[in-house]
């Protein structure tokens, strides 16, 4: 086939190393917290032992139909992990449990627990809400990632037989069919990398291709059965309603979306398909552009777990489901490495650094599944759900996130995202090694220090974020010409072994406002440094959180709290709150009678470390004085 080249390749997880800074300890409480914490649950609720194939009917916990999706993305984030840490028990488990999905396939590669043993002779027969391929593709990323972490073919031989089964099933001149939630398509691209076989590019190919044409394959499968749900029948909650190069606005489930978006901008990339790029940018402008909170969450909408109306944000009902947000970062990666463009890692960072990190608490063992950007007190994380989806994705995201920080193309290295440790990449021919010392992103100073075999000749792309404003680069103390394009600086010299590079960016409090076309935000603005937006705590105040105002000159200074939590920078100042008690008992009166405004400190904290302290109200935006 055909393909649109792209601009960069991301580095292998193998050539990335993390240490210190950030994200080292973050790493540490997913790989020694978070992975077992969620494999304990997988066990206690049933997932893991369902594939023993042992329920009967009459059994209690039937065995669900998406349950092999959370095994899935535990395999995958333990498996990333272990390729960065080895851990002779965690591989113990991991292969425990691919035996068990051994045992669980069924001969002809089938393999879905629910249909084998709960609802035998129904295979197949609702596409529109059983998340058969969506289980499947879930399974096809945790087999190429433990293929890909251990040179194993345990699981990847597994994941191969059973997408054959279901290439002999679905695919021009068989069986019409695409699945209600999104996830093969990207998956099976995965599957075509790590096997060279090509007709799981054409798979995937076809499901995109095929989703939205008339007669709407969900009617026509529902009559069938004699589902009459009207509920269940909007075709923009799948975004099924138009064929995918036809579709403008990012709609319904948000999660669905993105993990629909990111299989189209790899079937572009693979096929050279121009009409599939051109729809991939379309809906990033919406998704990005009039449906993103601040924090990088999207999907405002309780209701459908869904995209709202362009500039329907919410804050305090606000759903912004964690998956959504690690899927815009999924869609982000993707489109970045085609484009090459710093707006595409801008979304990224902003996603990872607030709308996912966020969905994890300090110590790893609780999740938010819904973030919100407002809470009267009584929301909060907890240990897991049974619609456990969050806490594996977020585990395989952190395992995995060495693959976001840097790209390579024919002759420069880019540098995505700031992180402390080590990358390798071939560049121009010869290997280059890039060592990085910060504390991004509490400083904006990066320090990379380039290792060669021999002197050579390339570009160091380094990423100037769209929220700066001022920076600069020195090349071995030097001050260095370095004016971005597209979102990069990019360093094209000779350079030698020990060529010691600095970018600094300065990082000051900002207020952000938003658009007046949200109506949830006028007249109030949001705190944010650097790529970290902040919020007000109940528990560092006296005044009630939603009393407090923050006038627009007042200062606003950063400061590091080595106490709070691990450490972390907090935003200090003053506000003003207006004084309640003329408001007891009263509903509604003049501005004339209600109490005087009076001066208070004012502590903003990360939003991704909200609700780890005492429970309280929190707020991310503040009305201004």
């Amino acid at each position: 086939m055909p393909r649109l080249t792209r601009k960069l390749r991301p580095l292998a997880l193998a050539d990335v190393t993390i240490s210190g800074g950030f994200w080292q300890p973050w790493l540490e409480i997913n790989r020694v917290s978070s992975i077992p914490h969620i494999y304990t649950m997988l066990k206690r609720t049933g997932r893991i032992d369902s594939l023993r194939l042992q329920w009967k009917p009459g059994d209690p916990n039937p065995p669900h139909i998406f349950w092999e999706s959370d095994t899935a993305k535990w395999i995958e984030a333990a498996s990333c992990s272990r390729a960065t840490h080895p851990d002779p028990d965690l591989d113990r488990l991991i292969d425990e449990t691919i035996a068990l999905l051994t045992g669980a396939q069924q001969p002809d590669g089938y393999l879905n627990v629910h249909y084998t043993v709960v609802e035998p002779g129904k295979r197949w027969t609702n596409l529109r809400d059983c998340h058969e391929m969506y289980c499947a593709g879930h399974l096809i990323e945790a087999g190429v990632a433990h293929f890909r972490a251990t040179g194993k073919r345990t699981l990847l031989e597994i994941v191969s037989r059973y997408a054959d089964y279901i290439d002999s099933v679905f695919g021009p001149g068989k069986r019409p069919g695409y699945c209600g939630h999104e996830e093969i398509e990207l998956a099976l691209v995965k599957l075509y990398h790590a096997t060279g076989e090509e007709r799981y590019l054409r798979l995937a190919q076809y499901f995109i291709n095929e989703r939205g044409r008339k007669p709407y394959l969900y009617d026509t499968e529902a009559a069938a059965r004699g589902d009459t749900r009207p509920d269940w029948a909007d075709p923009e909650y799948r975004q099924s309603h138009l064929p995918v190069r036809e579709q403008r606005d990012a709609v319904g489930h948000a999660v669905r979306a993105m993990y629909l978006y990111s299989g189209m901008a790899d079937v572009a990339a693979e096929t050279g398909d121009a009409t599939l790029l051109a729809a991939c940018r379309r809906l990033w402008e919406s998704a990005t552009g009039r449906k993103m909170y601040v924090t990088g969450g999207i999907g405002a909408r309780h209701h459908g777990e869904a995209f709202g109306l362009d500039y329907e944000l919410p804050n305090e009902s606000a759903y912004a489901e964690t998956c959504a947000a690690i899927g815009l970062m999924l869609f982000a990666h993707r489109m970045l490495q085609m484009e090459a463009d710093g707006r595409y890692a801008d979304v990224l960072e902003r996603a990872l650094f607030n709308g996912v990190l966020a969905g994890m608490s300090r110590d790893g063992a609780k999740y938010f599944y819904v973030n919100p950007l407002a809470s009267g007190g009584g929301h909060h994380r907890q240990e897991f759900f049974d619609c456990a989806c969050c806490p594996p994705n977020i585990a395989r995201l952190l395992a995995s996130l060495g693959l976001n920080l840097y790209s390579a193309s024919d002759d420069a290295l880019y540098v995505h995202l700031y992180a402390a440790g080590q990358a390798k990449a071939r560049i121009a021919g010869q290997s280059v090694t890039l060592q990085v010392d910060t504390q991004y992103p509490w400083s904006g100073q990066v320090r990379m220090r380039i290792g060669l075999d021999a002197p050579g000749t390339f570009g160091l792309a380094v990423r100037i974020p769209g929220w700066c404003r001022k920076h600069k680069v020195t090349i071995n103390g030097k001050p260095a010409a370095a004016k971005p394009v597209r979102g990069y600086a990019t360093l094209r010299r000779p350079w030698q072994d020990g060529d010691e590079v600095v970018l600094t960016l300065d990082m000051p409090v900002e207020r952000v406002a938003a658009s007046p076309m949200v109506a949830d935000n006028v007249g109030r603005v949001a705190i944010q440094r650097g790529p970290i937006v902040y919020c007000v705590e109940q528990c560092d105040h006296k005044a009630p959180v939603r009393s407090i105002f923050l006038a627009d000159k007042a200062p606003l200074a950063a400061r590091f709290d080595k106490r709070l939590l691990g450490g972390c920078v907090v935003v200090e100042g003053w506000g003003a709150a207006e004084d309640l008690g003329k408001w007891k008992g009263r509903l509604y009166q003049s501005p004339r009678e209600a109490g005087k405004m009076r001066r208070v400190k004012i502590r903003a904290v990360p939003y991704f470390l909200w609700d780890n302290r005492k429970p309280g109200a929190m707020a991310v935006w503040l009305p201004r004085a």
